[in-house]
């Protein structure tokens, strides 16, 4: 089966192979427009999906899997505000002309978009042919038509100034000087400014910011009038200019983040936010619209480690291809309903069911639930998309997303009655189910019935869901003169085949990693010698390793963006250049503390510790103070002691007299340091001893120590014989 955006690899006549995309497919699945990906100027041709397939049977065809252009999947933060500007002037150039499918592909009609085009953007046609097959080689995304400045060298790097100012110089330079350059300390000081004067409540002009700014960190001196302290300007060329201030601002902040800061987020939602869809009339096929929503279940669920915890009720998220009814993305868990619930089962609905099937035991063939893609449309609650940046969906997969209005979940019908489906089928066979009938006194709580644990509940979830699909007969659905005709059964599963062969062409085929990796939150991570730290973590990879990051890092960290499960912080992971996958970083081993636990839990366990700390600061304060207290005490007796025994002596006679009195404090702390692993020790009688020892030296002789004792003595006696 042939679909949209599907790269193929085919031979032509003269044997050479060349890499083709499929851009539309009629709604027989009958016709296709292809362009090939290797040519600079390709058009779109025209083939029959019947010759595809052929060929493909014939292996002269060979659908490609990797995707030839994957930096255009990279997330918005990746990419500099000038490539920004230009990918969203390129695309206001040919925007109404790539929307009108099939008629761009034909030569004859194009010629006509194409000068309407020119007329209106003042682009000549040359550049107008560039951007549509740049635009359809590289998958039909607003990102393909962003520069092709990945390949360019110093992505990300600021230029390096040495000791002379980039660009052309200033008018009446050598009357008002040659400027300043904007060091990172500039910087610094333009950003500090522009929180404290500009993204405030108080609406000041970028203007009177900088004024603000100039008043407050480029003053050299002071002066009093009529009482009143003002400030002196630095020299003139020695202040940043408005027009360098305005710039860095402008190259910073997106204008999003400025009205939020201004206005507040409310004020920015009700009035300014972008409207990011609008609704489709008419419901071409498989994949023009999905619809996700969440459900607390009505049944009480235990916990895996102990069938004696209640561990409440679950959540269930469910897509639903609005056109067939069939349930194409599934998740049931503890989470929300939320954003990280919704990721769950956006990641499902890009994931392959078989394998997602066979986690809980359950073997089905891949006819059964043949659901791996992304839809044209997304309709949402608001709540559900809380917390992601969902612009991040809509570059890298050029995906409409629609939000319900507010208290206006009805719009979601479709979803919300395939759970009424769900909960009168497991309703009656469900221990420990929700009765919403009213309780009177004496009944027994239901909750005290739970058994099921949550991987139990997901299994009969699944086969609810798989009976649904290929099973449930769809009484109320509105079929068109088609339909009828070619006797559709009105089958979820049915439903979906048919629109595949009779109305392809909405379903988006994506690798499943590049899904995930675009679901999950992303941040900034520092590399210093330490390991890659985030949130206070340290984590490192092979990549690192390989190339010696961490040694680099002792000159000089720097950040890195990253992307994060905060459900799990085992692992961080770094997207890699070319958007197509990403590096496993693992906490390091002293980190292993971490392992398994939640953003949630790792901050808890930061601040509990803090708080400690905090609480036995004045504890160790007093100790320190107590400390002291003792030391002095020692050192204030000491000095006494020493007043009471000093015998005045001349600093000659004190300093040579070191090495013996050294001796001896070291003989009597040897006789008190001694080990005695005894306490009682044989001691010979006399006689004994008369009979064993020969005595060989006078008993009158002095010891070593006794000897230095009574020259101390005598050095003693003359110094004071010398005082008389």
């Amino acid at each position: 089966m042939f679909i949209v955006n599907d790269v193929y690899q085919i031979e032509d006549a003269s044997g050479r192979e060349q890499l083709e995309r499929i851009l539309w497919i009629d709604d027989g699945h009958a016709v296709c427009f292809c362009i090939d990906l290797e040519k600079e100027n390709a058009l779109p041709i025209k083939r029959t999906i019947s010759d595809l397939q052929q060929l493909h049977g014939e292996g002269l065809v060979t659908l490609v899997n990797e995707e030839p252009y994957p930096f255009i999947y990279q997330s918005e933060e990746y990419f500099t505000e000038k490539n920004k500007g230009l990918r969203d002037e390129r695309w206001s150039s040919i925007e109404n002309m790539v929307c009108k499918e099939p008629e761009i592909y034909e030569s004859k009609n194009r010629g006509k978009f194409i000068a309407l085009a020119m007329n209106d953007t003042g682009k000549t046609k040359r550049l107008l042919y560039k951007y549509l097959t740049q635009f359809w080689q590289r998958g039909k995304v607003k990102n393909a038509l962003l520069p092709d400045y990945h390949r360019s060298g110093g992505k990300g790097k600021e230029k390096i100034f040495k000791g002379k100012k980039n660009g052309r110089p200033r008018k009446f330079e050598a009357v008002i000087g040659e400027g300043i350059v904007i060091t990172d300390e500039i910087k610094r000081v333009f950003e500090v400014s522009i929180k404290r004067y500009y993204h405030t409540t108080k609406k000041n002009p970028l203007s009177e910011a900088f004024n603000l700014m100039l008043k407050t960190f480029f003053v050299s001196d002071y002066r009093y009038e009529d009482g009143v302290r003002k400030p002196i300007l630095q020299a003139e060329d020695k202040l940043p200019t408005y027009r360098q201030f305005s710039y860095w601002y402008k190259k910073t902040f997106q204008l999003e983040e400025k009205l939020r800061k201004r206005k507040g987020n409310r004020k920015y939602e009700l009035q300014d936010r972008a409207v990011l869809g609008t609704s489709v009339g008419d419901l071409y096929g498989p994949g023009t619209k999905f619809q996700i929503d969440a459900t607390v279940a009505d049944v009480y669920l235990v916990s895996s480690f102990h069938r004696n915890w209640i561990i409440g009720r679950p959540v269930i998220y469910v897509v639903i291809d609005v056109f067939s009814r069939m349930v194409v993305g599934l998740y049931v868990g503890l989470e929300g309903p939320s954003w990280f619930g919704a990721m769950m089962a956006l990641a499902n609905t890009a994931s392959d069911k078989v394998s997602y099937c066979k986690k809980y035991g359950i073997d089905i063939k891949k006819e059964e639930w043949d659901c791996h893609y992304l839809p044209q449309t997304l309709l949402a609650d608001r709540g559900e998309l809380e917390g992601y940046n969902i612009e991040r969906l809509i570059s890298a997969f050029n995906m409409k997303v629609e939000n319900t209005p507010p208290y206006r979940g009805d719009w979601k019908g479709i979803v919300e009655q395939h759970f009424r489906i769900i909960h009168s089928k497991v309703k009656p066979f469900l221990p420990g189910f929700v009765d919403t009938d009213v309780q009177v006194r004496g009944d027994r709580d239901y909750r005290l019935d739970a058994t099921l644990n949550l991987e139990e509940f997901t299994s009969i979830i699944v086969r609810c869901v798989l009976h649904h699909n290929n099973h449930h007969w769809l009484k109320n659905y509105n079929q068109d003169e088609m339909m009828i005709e070619d006797e559709v059964s009105l089958i979820p599963r049915d439903l979906w085949n048919w629109g595949i062969q009779n109305r392809s062409g909405k379903l988006r085929s994506y690798p499943e990693n590049i899904v995930k990796l675009h679901l999950l939150p992303s941040a900034t991570a520092r590399v210093t010698y330490k390991g890659i730290e985030f949130k206070k973590m340290s984590y490192s990879c092979e990549r690192a390793l390989k190339e010696g990051w961490f040694g680099e890092a002792r000159q000089k960290s720097w950040r890195i963006s990253i992307c994060y499960d905060p459900r799990d912080m085992t692992h961080i992971y770094l997207p890699s250049d070319d958007g197509q996958g990403y590096e496993v970083a693992s906490l390091l081993d002293h980190q292993k503390k971490y392992n398994g636990k939640t953003l949630e839990e790792v901050q808890y366990y930061h601040d509990y510790e803090l708080l400690k700390k905090q609480k036995y600061s004045h504890e160790e304060t007093q100790e320190k103070v107590d400390l002291a207290s003792d030391i002095e005490h020692i050192v204030s007796r000491a000095k006494k002691s020493l007043k009471q025994e000093e015998v005045k002596m001349s600093n000659a006679q004190k300093v040579k007299g070191i090495r013996d009195n050294r001796s001896i404090e070291k003989e009597e702390k040897r006789k008190d340091e001694a080990f005695s692993l005894s306490e009682y020790i044989f001691n010979p009688s006399d006689n004994q001893l008369e009979d064993q020892i020969e005595e060989k030296s006078p008993t009158k002789n002095l010891s070593k120590v006794e000897l230095l004792r009574q020259r101390q003595k005598e050095k003693l006696q003359r110094v004071r014989n010398n005082q008389r």
